[in-house]
């Protein structure tokens, strides 16, 4: 998964339109270049929306204390007015950041200066990301007329300051966007933070519940009784729980002079963080840290699930991340180590993310097998058992993913424990029907693809469905991943609630998954039926709906208390993404673990989770 801002200024009807078309284009705004707004204070460049008043004017001798400096990425300062709350108006920011692009950075905190230029909305990440646009000043000129200030006493946060209700519904009229509502900071997070928006704002001590990523920033929440997971996270349960509480830190130091803290979740960032808030395109409302506190490591550990009995059956999956055998020998040996000690060796093993024999190299290889090879050599070095594979090769770059990896679901299985069925192996392209066999359901194709030529598997990775025997019993496993949510506007959007547009996708995958599923129970009501893998939505979605339609399926996520739901973590929301459902036949007696050895961790071997399923077919 990828890495991925009362009135008292009123926008005229013309300026608004401008406005408007630039916001749609993802643009700085430019108004009308002529006009000016002299002695003007940041308070009437912020105005009391999301949207400044002045935004395409030019405006002289704004003054303020610069309270950070950031020179890299997007370069600037950012000022904040002397006095205070000026206009005595909550709702109106009394800080801007200054743009300043490729020129010398001449200013330091602590300087009062006057600065002039053009008054302008940016959107991060353009339109097409739903993000909200940042206002600041650009093209500046500025005059420095003393230094040695001292800062604008920072604004706390925390869990009384920020409100328990996320974000106001967007108005309709405007296709549900909140940029021209008034602010109402006591009432809602995201307003709460758009007033602050560039103000010198700071956190005391807090949980971590974002790891620290490769791009030097961790994720901490302000409000620790918000949703809190079993090992010190906050659960993204649903979408009206959207966790307002997280903010994201970053430092303004370059780490090549401070070294950014290495956290995992549930760590405490001792003596917090104080800076500009900031708003950026993979997060939204980010903490600019000028003073940043140390981390006090609490220990995580990476957990260990219990091995199946005798007479259980163990089934697993797991997205290793783009895995090839390009990737370092430590790489394979970490993922092989974690389905030994980890997951106590499954009987069988959903992979997501196998990538073909020379990963991202675009030369028309599809075959795995050097991949599979290196990996189940690993695992038997790491004392688990030599398991055997199936798989079905793709298309040449026809499933989505990195070009030229062809990555592709499939199965391990531990033939000392279960049996596959092999029937005639399908083709990428050939359907796997379900048939009859006396009185019960059987594949045409073992292994075989679930309904390829269906559209909602365009440029995606297609179902791999095959038949296993346990002690006599059949069971049939169908691994999936289905689309990312590339695509989708964040929690911070300024369409409230965000669009999903990616779920449209997942959604038909699901209907044609749990239709094959229903196909198998028409044949033989009690089939034994695990449908698995990296499903990309949350266990309350409408593609868990859909999968599930009819009593075909149930979550088995869902048997977990509501703290230890998560696979994956994301800007600091454990949230499910991976999962494994059901049918009848399974039953109600099955144990489930979603076993956290990546997701909450700086270090990881893959992004997600892996979950096992055990039960007594």
């Amino acid at each position: 998964m990828p890495h991925i801002p009362s009135p008292r200024a009123p926008r005229s009807a013309a300026v608004g339109a401008v406005v408007a078309t630039a916001l749609a284009a993802g643009l700085l705004v430019t108004g009308s270049p002529a006009a000016s707004a002299d002695g003007v204070r940041v308070h009437d460049i912020q105005g009391t929306t999301r949207v400044s008043p002045l935004a395409g004017q030019q405006v002289t001798d704004v003054a303020g204390i610069v309270t950070g400096v950031r020179g890299y990425g997007s370069k600037g300062f950012w000022i904040q007015s002397a006095d205070g709350d000026a206009d005595g108006n909550p709702a109106t920011s009394e800080a801007v950041f200054v743009f300043t692009g490729s020129a010398a950075l001449t200013v330091k905190p602590g300087d009062a200066v006057r600065v002039s230029g053009t008054v302008g909305e940016y959107v991060p990440g353009g339109a097409g990301s739903g993000n909200q646009s940042l206002t600041q000043i650009t093209k500046p000129t500025v005059t420095v007329e003393s230094s040695g200030n001292p800062l604008p006493a920072p604004v706390t946060l925390d869990a009384k300051s920020v409100p328990a209700a996320y974000a106001p519904v967007g108005d309709p009229a405007q296709g549900g966007s909140i940029n021209a509502l008034p602010l109402k900071p006591r009432s809602y997070a995201l307003d709460l933070y758009e007033s602050l928006e560039g103000m010198n704002v700071r956190v005391g001590s807090s949980r971590v519940v974002g790891a620290t990523d490769a791009h030097n920033e961790l994720w901490v929440t302000v409000k620790k009784h918000e949703h809190p997971s079993r090992r010190g996270g906050t659960v993204y349960g649903s979408y009206d729980a959207q966790n307002g509480g997280r903010l994201q830190i970053q430092q303004l130091a370059p780490v090549s002079e401070r070294p950014f803290p290495k956290a995992d979740v549930g760590d405490v960032l001792r003596g917090g963080a104080e800076g500009p808030l900031d708003f950026n395109q993979f997060g939204g409302y980010t903490l600019a840290a000028r003073d940043l506190g140390e981390v006090a490591g609490k220990g995580l550990t990476r957990e260990k699930t219990r091995r199946q009995a005798r007479g259980e059956l163990a089934v697993a999956t797991y997205n290793v991340e783009n895995l090839d055998p390009t990737d370092p020998q430590k790489k394979f040996d970490a993922l092989a180590a974690a389905v030994v000690s980890n997951l106590s060796s499954p009987d069988i093993v959903a992979l997501e993310e196998i990538q073909d024999d020379n990963g991202a190299k675009n030369d028309g290889t599809v075959s795995a097998e050097a991949t599979l090879k290196k990996f189940t050599d690993a695992v038997v070095a790491a004392g688990g058992p030599r398991y055997a594979w199936r798989s079905v090769d793709p298309v040449n770059n026809k499933d989505g993913g990195e070009p030229g990896g062809n990555i592709r679901q499939v199965f391990l299985y531990n033939p000392e424990r279960v049996s596959f069925t092999e029937r005639a192996p399908g083709d990428a392209t050939t359907p796997t029907e379900v048939v009859r066999e006396g009185k019960r359901a059987a594949l045409s194709h073992s292994p075989g693809r679930v309904d390829p030529a269906n559209a909602a598997w365009e440029d995606s990775r297609k179902p791999l469905a095959g038949e296993f025997v346990f002690r006599g019993r059949t069971v049939f496993v169908i691994a999936n991943h289905f689309g990312s949510k590339g695509g989708d506007e964040g929690l911070t959007s300024h369409h409230q609630p965000p669009k999903r547009s990616s779920e449209a996708k997942r959604l038909l995958q699901a209907q044609a998954v749990n239709g094959f599923v229903k196909d198998l129970r028409k044949v033989q009501r009690n089939a034994d039926v695990v449908v698995l893998g990296d499903i990309n939505d949350f266990e309350f979605s409408a593609t868990t709906k859909a999968l599930e339609d009819g009593g075909a399926l149930r979550s088995a996520v869902r048997s977990l208390p509501r703290s230890e739901r998560y696979s994956y973590v994301y800007q600091g929301n454990a949230q499910v993404l991976d999962q494994i459902l059901t049918s009848p036949g399974v039953g109600d007696d099955f144990g489930y673990d979603s076993v956290h050895i990546n997701a909450e961790f700086a270090e990881q071997n893959s992004d997600h989770d892996p979950q096992v399923l055990r039960f007594r077919p």
